[in-house]
């Protein structure tokens, strides 16, 4: 089994990334082979600052535990002027040696370009923390109007095939980072 954390960077009140999250999860489910940890980062307080010197919060290192315990991530993502939110980039800095040598998928919603912009983005940032972003994306344009009450998408085949191409991707470079930091601990 492969550890993913899904991470659910909205922390707006109405946002719409718990119901693009759930649809993902239910497919990862359907996916087989990977234990889920969903990180919701509305109900994760992490400070903007901390003064030098004192340790992190029983919180905090809960949530170091589960990113640290991850095999993989997914990043679920809204995009906020052409970039990804305050919370996610709050929640990688606050974090180094968890994201090392790991695989990041990068699912990303928003108006005309489906958050393109932030998952753009965010590949930069994890790049910097020794991280792999998977090539294939999973991107929705305007998703308000193509899930249903229930959370489903209203046309699935395309957005389906988007989750397993990227699952593919994300199974086999969390397997064979896991394996190979097994056989030789990651130096950055």
């Amino acid at each position: 089994m492969l550890n993913v954390a899904v991470i659910i960077g909205s922390t707006r009140q109405g946002r719409f990334g718990p119901v693009v999250a759930d649809w993902f999860v239910a497919q990862a489910r359907a996916y087989g082979g990977i234990q889920l940890d969903v990180v919701d980062l509305a109900e994760v307080d992490l400070p903007v600052t901390l003064p030098p010197g004192l340790p992190p919060t029983p919180w905090l290192a809960d949530l170091s535990q589960r990113l640290s315990a991850a095999d993989a991530f997914v990043v679920v993502t809204p995009e906020y002027n052409r970039s990804f939110p305050a919370s996610v980039k709050n929640v990688i800095d606050w974090h180094y040696t968890e994201w090392q040598a790991k695989p990041v998928g990068l699912i990303s919603y928003g108006g005309i370009s489906g958050g393109q912009h932030a998952a753009q983005a965010l590949r930069g940032v994890f790049a910097e923390l020794h991280a792999v972003t998977i090539r294939d994306t999973i991107s929705f344009t305007d998703p308000w109007h193509h899930f249903d009450a229930q959370g489903r998408h209203r046309d699935p085949a395309g957005p389906e095939r988007a989750a397993k191409a990227m699952l593919d991707q994300l199974l086999w470079w969390g397997r064979t980072l896991k394996n190979a930091k097994a056989e030789h601990p990651y130096g950055a």
